[in-house]
């Protein structure tokens, strides 16, 4: 028998260049931790980002990656998903990419439950870009933009995910990487569309997020029975907790069946004067 791969094997020879300190650090471990808990195939794996801080992932792996433009991480893995479904396929980026420019395919991904895992890194503020306040700043949060804060009540991104029909919806700590490991190759694991939000602290444009490490209240979240139960913990409960909050049974959607359909000529006849 070959010998198991490890996490250092899906690792590219490309160093990350983020800010020291950065939590985007621990979500990368704990995603080569989580394909070598799985023991994929490198050339079996395919990681599709858009732009900011935590796009930059599909560099520092060693499997197929696309990093693509502003928003359209989810479309694009979608895309990839459904033409070759043999792969595992991931989506990273953070709050700005995924819930802001990217919003409207965060729903319909969620609504569509293709069997890919997206991760998103939530630190609450856009850091490639300097510090602007993104989706799920607080309202009273200081920016330079906005000195006084935004007053705008903040994404609760984790309700969209189970309203909009996600199959599978955490929320982790990249503090905590090989929690986070198993939280990633269990996501892998559930058929549909998978949801971590994963809180990723900003360092350098939100030092004060370096006291999540005492403040996350680890595993807190657990299993719902129901959708209402779902909702009433990520609506009601503590924004800084982890754990799974629910476990879908909704088949996954693979597509067009194409034999079903018509073919190419027969369309172009419907068209003929």
């Amino acid at each position: 028998m070959s010998e198991a791969r490890k996490p250092s094997d899906y690792k590219s020879a490309i160093k990350p260049i983020w800010c020291p300190g950065c939590g985007d650090y621990g979500v990368l471990s704990a995603i080569t931790r989580a394909f070598a808990l799985l023991q994929l195939a490198p050339e079996e794996i395919a990681v599709i980002s858009g732009i900011g801080c935590a796009a930059r992932i599909p560099a520092y792996i060693g499997a197929y990656g696309f990093h693509g433009l502003h928003g359209r991480a989810l479309p694009m893995a979608t895309g990839l998903k459904l033409a070759r479904p043999e792969l595992t396929v991931l989506a990273a980026g953070g709050d700005g990419d995924i819930y802001s420019i990217g919003g409207n395919h965060f729903l319909h991904a969620c609504r569509r439950n293709v069997d890919i895992t997206l991760l998103v890194m939530d630190n609450r503020i856009y850091g490639m870009t300097k510090g602007q306040p993104s989706p799920t700043t607080e309202p009273d949060f200081s920016t330079h933009l906005y000195p006084a804060g935004t007053h705008l009540q903040p994404l609760n991104a984790m309700a969209i995910a189970l309203i909009a029909g996600a199959n599978y919806v955490a929320r982790a700590f990249s503090g905590d990487p090989n929690g986070l490991a198993a939280e990633i190759a269990q996501a892998i694991r559930h058929p549909g569309f998978s949801v971590i939000e994963i809180l990723s602290p900003c360092v350098t444009f939100r030092p004060g997020q370096k006291a999540w490490k005492r403040q996350v209240q680890r595993g807190a979240l657990t299993p719902a029975a129901t959708l209402p139960e779902a909702l009433a913990a990520v609506t009601t409960g503590p924004q800084l907790a982890t754990g799974v909050v629910w476990k879908g049974d909704r088949p996954p959607y693979a597509g067009p069946d194409p034999a079903a359909g018509k073919k190419l000529q027969d369309l172009l006849e419907g068209f003929a004067p």
